[in-house]
């Protein structure tokens, strides 16, 4: 049975910086107030009209494919994880195929939707697939444009002030070399708090979730037949919402627990690890895990700092600038973890 291991990583973020001073001409809000709750500087900003979530993801797998060493014609499938696609359909998968110019290729394209633990479902799904023998090299792309749906006012600041756009991509290829590859993953979900950190309008759902459709905007008239009403547009409920504290609570137990499984897993401890890269959603929830795990600076990557919370591409982003940047040598133990909305969790161990 062969292992799965990175063969190339690539990233893509927009050039557009947005910083925390910027955000202050349209709400009530500070640098400072910003840098302490989540530890964000700056974060990057798509160019209207030019740039969307297929276009990173296309720029970053393009990185990726060239790291590898390998065609686009050489792939056996692409996985795209994103919570903002293109169109609401068809996934963004295709659109990337047709950008790489791969599409007399035949190769299938699926696109999950897995917010924040986007890119570490991906690897499971990869994983399993070329540990199979059905596939040999996958494109997993993880890719984000946040931009174009924030509520960019002093109500939306809470969630707002936290995201940023942005793209990274990794080519996974079978391997037959000992003590290399994917180690273990597990992925975990309990939809019981889905509505604690979600995009709720527009939807298909026609209130059926709230005891009064209303409080998710629908009239009595409109129950059940309205894709997006007046009262949403009127109230500003097409934005996400966050319950952050609860969020945080839940996302600070599950990092370190699902972190620790795939160390069970792989018969090994915390202390073996060279490099981990959580997903970041917040630089108080990353430092928080570093400390209960008991891990020293230089065994933790982090960069949301300059990116903010890019979702689906935060890890992938973070993992290819921790190579380019020589943090991660053949042989190390690389941890990837990811929490987010659904809530979804999970945890990948690799050997580079």
């Amino acid at each position: 049975m062969p292992a799965t291991c990175i063969k190339g990583t690539g990233y893509y973020v927009p050039e557009n910086i947005v910083t925390n001073a910027d955000l202050t001409r349209h709400m009530d809000t500070s640098d400072e107030w910003i840098r302490e709750r989540t530890g964000i500087e700056e974060r990057r900003y798509c160019t209207k009209h030019k740039e969307s979530t297929s276009i990173m993801g296309t720029k970053a797998a393009e990185m990726a494919l060239s790291n590898a060493g390998i065609r686009g014609d050489e792939l056996d499938l692409i996985i795209f994880a994103t919570l903002s696609p293109d169109y609401y359909f068809p996934g963004c998968g295709v659109l990337l195929q047709r950008q790489l110019g791969i599409t007399n290729t035949g190769i299938g394209a699926i696109d999950i939707r897995n917010q924040c633990s986007g890119f570490v479902y991906g690897l499971s799904i990869a994983d399993a697939y070329i540990r199979s023998g059905m596939y040999k090299n996958i494109l997993l792309v993880g890719a984000e444009t946040h931009s174009m749906g924030l509520d960019f006012s002093t109500e939306g600041r809470n969630v707002t002030v936290i995201f940023g756009d942005g793209a990274g991509a990794v080519v996974l290829s079978a391997t037959d070399e000992e003590n290399r590859g994917i180690l273990a993953t597990r992925i975990h979900a309990d939809g019981s708090h889905a509505e604690e950190l979600a995009m709720i309008n527009p939807g298909s759902h026609g209130g059926v979730h709230s005891e009064d459709p209303a409080a998710y905007g629908y009239e009595s008239s409109e129950y059940g037949k309205t894709f997006i009403s007046p009262k949403m547009l009127a109230e500003g409920m097409i934005y996400p919402n966050m319950n952050g504290q609860f969020v945080f609570k839940n996302a600070v137990a599950r990092f370190p627990e699902v972190i620790g499984e795939v160390l069970v897993a792989s018969g090994l401890k915390k202390e073996d690890i060279d490099l981990l890269v959580c997903h970041q959603a917040n630089l108080r929830i990353s430092q928080f895990v570093q400390k209960r795990m008991g891990l020293r600076d230089d065994q933790v990557w982090n960069n949301i700092q300059k990116y903010g919370n890019t979702t689906a591409a935060s890890i992938p982003i973070a993992l290819a600038e921790a190579v380019a940047g020589g943090k991660v040598n053949k042989g190390d133990l690389v941890c990837l973890a990811a929490f987010g909305s659904g809530f979804t969790w999970g945890a990948s161990l690799l050997r580079w």
